[in-house]
Order: structure tokens, then sequence, then C-alpha cells
């Protein structure tokens, strides 16, 4: 456990990365977000550096994973001129493990090589609780040198990281895990909906759906909280939105119709317009039950 290791974005899911691995034995040496007091909170709870700058992160560390919240941020974190994670990164490993666009991902090892650093895709597909367990599920992407060169750190995020192939394809892996699950939140959302404008008991509705075709993963964790109206942020709706458009992007440069895709992605983009895309994603039930925000 000799590599220092230091994060970018300490969000929900980074802060909860981050406490893992100091708790494992490695040693989180800078964290540094875009809020400010969230990095300073984190830091000293962990006693590291609060890194003032990207610089300071690269220069702290051997291996600095990233979590940040979308392609423009990505790209701004290995910027080419300014302040930039690229500075002084001879020799530096750097796991991505936003959502990101493929191409994104592609760009970053491209500017990543470019300075002599190595680059490492690690989707997840997992949320807050899992990132603090060390449960997280890891997609990676990338040299496979480089996969296996941090595996040991890897596992102590997750209980089965995967290699999913070249640098790229983990971020699509990514996309249609996340297309279905939004789909499948979409479609319960309207299930429950409709349950209720017909007047059935919905604990009846869940449980029966629970043993049929009806069932999936998030019956079990977004059902009750659609019905209860619960919404405490896992996984945001704006997230949702997000992911959700880069499946469609990707389906329409594939020559591929998505109906059902395009339609989620436009009840995700409806919630992020009428203000409650930091809802959980389980909000997209106040669209399709009556009476609700929608």
């Amino acid at each position: 456990m000799s590599e220092k290791i230091a994060f970018v974005g300490v969000g929900r899911m980074g802060a909860n990365m981050a406490r893992r691995l100091h708790e494992t034995g490695y040693a989180v040496t800078a964290v540094h977000d875009v809020h400010a007091p969230a990095a300073a909170a984190l830091a000293g709870e962990l006693k590291t550096l609060h890194a003032p700058n990207l610089a300071a992160v690269t220069a702290a560390a051997d291996v600095i994973i990233t979590v940040v919240t979308d392609d423009a941020a990505q790209l701004g974190i290995y910027a080419e001129k300014g302040d930039s994670l690229l500075v002084g990164a001879k020799g530096k490993i750097f796991i991505n493990c936003a959502t990101l666009s493929p191409q994104t991902h592609l760009e970053t090892e491209r500017r990543a090589k470019a300075v002599g650093a190595s680059n490492l895709e690690g989707c997840m597909a997992s949320s807050i609780p899992q990132a603090r367990a060390g449960t997280l599920y890891l997609m990676c992407g990338g040299d496979r040198a480089v996969f296996d060169r941090v595996k040991p750190i890897l596992e102590k995020l997750s209980q089965s990281p995967r290699y999913i192939g070249r640098t790229g394809q983990a971020a699509q892996v990514k996309a249609l895990v996340n297309m279905v699950m939004n789909i499948n939140t979409a479609a319960l959302a309207e299930g429950l909906g409709l349950g209720a404008a017909l007047g059935l008991d919905l604990d009846m509705l869940r449980e029966v759906f629970a043993q049929t075709g009806a069932n999936s993963q998030v019956l079990k964790t977004d059902g009750e909280d659609m019905q209860n109206r619960s919404h405490d942020c896992y996984f945001s709706a704006a997230h949702a939105a997000k992911d959700s458009t880069i499946a469609w992007k990707m389906g329409v440069e594939a020559g591929i119709n998505m109906p059902l895709a395009a339609a989620t992605k436009l009840q995700f983009d409806r919630m992020v317009a009428l203000g409650i895309g930091e809802l959980d994603k389980s909000g997209i039930a106040e669209l399709t039950f009556k009476g609700r925000k929608a």
C-alpha cells in the first residue's frame, strides 16, 4: 500500500471512496473539489491536504482518482493550458470514475499520454452506500497493464472490478447499464402511478410485481420510495438525464432506433426543467402520480 492517492471531486461518491481507501490503509494525500468547503471538510476529517489547485493534487500523489460531474468538468481538470492535473503528471496514473461519454474518456487518455501519464476508466454502477462499503461494481477500460497495476486499489473499492476492454468501451457499457436502469425506473413510475389512479393498494401491487415479470432491481430500490414520495438523493434525476442523453446519442450515432430511451430521456429532462432534478431518480414518480408535481 505504498501508493499515494488523491481525489478530485469529493461529493457523495468521491468522498466515500476516499474514506474507504483511507480506512483500508492507503495514504490519501490530497483532495480537491470545485466546491471548496466540501474538500476542506474531508481534508480535515482525513487529516490530509486540501489541495489549492489541480497541479497540487498531481504533485501530492502517485494515483489520482477523479469523480466529476460531466464531460465539460472532466476536460476542464485535464486542461492543456493553465492549472491542470496534467502539470507534472509524467509517470502518474489517473483513474476516471465519472459517467462520461466514450469520446471524453478517449480525449482524456490522449491528453494524459501526451505528458507521459497513464489513464484508466473506472466506471461505477453502484451508489453511495456501496462507495462507503467498498462494494462498488467497477467497469474498467484502457491499457490492461494499467488495470493490473492498480487492481489492488480497485479491489478495496469493489468486490469485483471488471476489465471491459480498450478505452471508451467501459463508458459504452456504463451508458447502457444506466439507460436500461433509467427506462426501468420510468416504467415503474408509470406502473405505480397508474395503479394509484385505479385505486389499487400499492403495497399489494409492489408485492405482485416482485413475484412476476414486472420485477426488477429498480423495484427493490425505488418502488417504496416512489409510493411514499421519499426521494432522498442517491442517484439524481439530473444525472439520469445526463446519462440517458449519453446513451441516446450513442444510439443515434450507431443508427439504432431507441424510442424507449428517447422517451425516458425526455422525462428526466422534464424533471430538470421543473426544478426537481436534484431529487433522486425515484422522483420521476412525481410526473406520473395524479396530484403530484406534474
